[in-house]
């Protein structure tokens, strides 16, 4: 499993973490992009269409929020 996956965060935004974590709890890298402190990263995911965080991006697949379910069945395909 080597997909790519970037994760758009806030410093603000709990369900961030929680996502961030549970990333870290399967051992799975990911490149975080934290809006709040990087004025690129906001620019990036306010052009995807989305005004809030989390969005992961996983192997091009988009998901919004902190779905665990969405964010297994992206990982294992």
């Amino acid at each position: 499993m080597n997909k790519e996956v970037i994760i758009y965060t806030s410093n603000t935004c709990g369900y961030c973490h929680l996502a961030k974590d549970y990333l870290d709890s399967l051992n799975v890298s990911y490149v975080e992009k934290n809006v709040s402190t990087d004025l690129d990263a906001r620019k990036e995911l306010i052009q995807k269409g989305f005004m809030g965080v989390p969005v992961l991006i996983i192997g091009g697949e988009t998901i919004q929020g902190f779905d665990k379910a969405a964010i297994d069945r992206e990982l294992a395909r």
